[in-house]
């Protein structure tokens, strides 16, 4: 279900970039606007116009980190000669492979670095914002309170305006904290690619299905943490990711080799 490349509609905006042919989904704008609504509306407050200013920053900023994380998967698969596209939509994005490719990526490593590649280019983006922000001699908010006093981020003269810091905020958030989930070992979030095709390649027998098995004990472990946390979305997101675990366990590998 989460793995699944929507159909192609008339609406659907289309464009290429570094010669990496981009599809949008009319719906992922839908949902990216949904997924901030009450973050831009507590930071609105009761005004409307603000309101609008802030959703579609805040959807331009996913845009831009979805598009910068397919990206580096897309990057990645062209290193080991693989032509793929993305795709973005209400789920999030996807980089897929086309059929034609002069090798692709065959190893377990090789395809531990195409997951990898995406978490790793929205980390640098995030990075890449603090160190300008800083350099300009600016104040960072930075979602991890723990880093602001050894990084002195608290340090410096406030952003510009009001728009300019949630513009900030929305990134960093969306940059940092996005793609820490997404490292978490739960299939098929690109965690679990990663811990997959990492067993793989140490010769571990069973990978996939120990790999399947790691991510349904971490989904139902962040479920359960985000439903006692007050995060209705990340706790059934996590569910949902638990349960497809756990359903797919058989078609890994045999039974009878667990019991």
């Amino acid at each position: 279900m989460f793995l699944a490349e929507p159909q192609t509609t008339p609406v659907d905006l289309e464009l290429s970039i570094a010669r990496v042919p981009v599809r949008v989904s009319a719906w992922f704008w839908v949902a990216a606007a949904l997924l901030g609504w009450n973050v831009c509306q507590a930071l609105a407050g009761s005004d409307q116009r603000e309101l609008l200013r802030l959703l579609v920053a805040w959807v331009g900023v996913v845009f831009a980190s979805l598009l910068v994380h397919e990206l580096g998967h897309a990057f990645a698969y062209r290193a080991f000669g693989q032509a793929c596209h993305v795709v973005l939509y209400h789920f999030g994005g996807l980089a897929i492979p086309d059929v034609h490719g002069r090798r692709g990526a065959r190893r377990p490593l090789e395809r531990l670095v195409v997951s990898a590649a995406g978490p790793l280019a929205q980390l640098a983006l995030a990075a890449a914002l603090v160190i300008g922000l800083k350099a300009a001699g600016f104040r960072v908010p930075c979602p991890i309170e723990w880093l602001r006093e050894p990084l002195g981020l608290s340090v410096g003269r406030p952003l510009p305006s009001h728009l300019v810091g949630a513009l900030v905020w929305f990134s960093l958030q969306v940059n940092v904290f996005w793609p820490l989930v997404n490292l978490l070992p739960v299939p098929p979030l690109d965690g679990g690619q990663i811990a997959r095709e990492a067993l793989l390649a140490l010769g571990v027998a069973d990978a996939p299905r120990i790999a399947g098995l790691l991510g349904a004990l971490t989904g139902g472990l962040v479920a359960f943490w985000a439903y006692s946390r007050n995060e209705p979305y990340l706790g059934v997101m996590f569910a949902m990711l638990a349960v497809s675990c756990w359903q797919n366990l058989p078609g890994n590998t045999p039974w009878r080799r667990w019991n």
